[in-house]
């Protein structure tokens, strides 16, 4: 099975910079997963678009390589069935001409 979660939006506190450190912006995440589905045992995706968003409140991290890294083990950690997963950290609104964005793909987690 598949779930896919798209434009998760919220605030928070990821960068580098000064600005970065003090207030949080907006960050969106995007994320595909696949995992082992058994007769009445299901991903449950709301809990998940809440590990994500939770994770990257909590972590306060400098970059988004760091972030990641950090949602990759919580996923891990608190969903088993998971097989792979890919996830993407959106920056929407640090340049104003453009979207930044990093990603990464992992299985057997």
């Amino acid at each position: 099975m598949k779930i896919s979660i798209s434009g998760l939006r919220f605030e928070a506190i990821l960068g580098i910079l000064d600005f970065e450190r003090l207030k949080p912006q907006p960050i969106e995440i995007e994320c595909h997963i696949t995992y082992r589905y058994e007769s009445g045992e299901y991903l449950d995706y709301a809990e998940v678009a809440k590990t994500l968003e939770e994770t990257m409140k909590e972590g306060k991290f400098y970059l988004i390589e760091e972030a990641l890294d950090a949602l990759f083990q919580k996923m891990a950690e608190k969903f088993p069935r998971i097989e792979t997963i890919e996830i993407a950290v959106s920056k929407p609104d640090i340049l104003p001409n453009c979207r930044v964005c990093v990603s990464d793909f992992r299985s057997n987690l």
